[in-house]
Formats: structure tokens, sequence, C-alpha cells
């Protein structure tokens, strides 16, 4: 599916008064899910016993 393809999608779903704002911050989420994918798809991944490591020092407690 293309870029302009999920965008269309998107617009779909949406009801028919939500505000620009909203939709851009749809479209923001859609591309930042994406871009995630393409980081796995290319191996640029953090081991989950390093993000496990770095969640524990930026816990108040």
């Amino acid at each position: 599916m293309s870029t302009k393809e999920i965008v269309q999608d998107l617009l779909q779903r949406l009801p028919e008064n939500v505000s620009l704002h909203d939709i851009a911050q749809e479209i923001e989420f859609v591309a930042a899910i994406r871009h995630g994918i393409d980081e796995l798809d290319r191996g640029e991944s953090i081991p989950i016993e390093q993000v496990e490591n770095e969640l524990r020092s930026w816990v108040i407690r």
C-alpha cells in the first residue's frame, strides 16, 4: 500500500467533523509507526534487556 493510499484510507475512517489538527496528529502517528517498522526491517532494533535497564533509570521512586 502506498503512502498516499494509507492517508486516503485514514481519511475515510475519520469522522466528517474531524479537525485539521486531529488529521495531522493521526498522520504523524501513522508515519511514526511506519518509521519504526522500517527500522525493525533494517535490523535497527534495541534488545529488550537494554530497554529494561534504561527504563529502570527513568522510573522515579
